[in-house]
């Protein structure tokens, strides 16, 4: 992401990312669907809740169409199954920063 010209932080759980002090300044977040505690949908509409709108892209090895389907009428700017092109996650990110 450096190269590109993009600043990343990168956390160990959906609850470390949500205790950070980063959250406010969060322009985008590229977060997988199956992660243990909460999952990226999880995640995604607890920051709804807490009242941030984050541009979320949401990322999964195990895709399936509910999930996608739930996840974009969420909000979710883009749903990649991995392993997916690095020019579909920049094309995802150019889409959650234009938000």
């Amino acid at each position: 992401m450096k190269s590109l010209g993009f600043g990343a932080r990168t956390f160990s759980s959906a609850a470390d990312f949500l205790a950070s002090p980063g959250v406010e300044d969060t322009s985008c977040m590229v977060v997988d669907i199956n992660m243990p505690h909460m999952t990226g949908i999880e995640l995604h509409r607890r920051l709804i809740e807490l009242g941030y709108a984050i541009p979320t892209i949401l990322i999964t090895a195990y895709p399936d169409e509910d999930t996608r389907a739930r996840a974009l009428a969420d909000g979710a700017i883009c749903y990649l199954v991995k392993p997916f092109d690095d020019e579909d996650l920049l094309h995802c990110i150019r889409l959650a920063l234009a938000e």
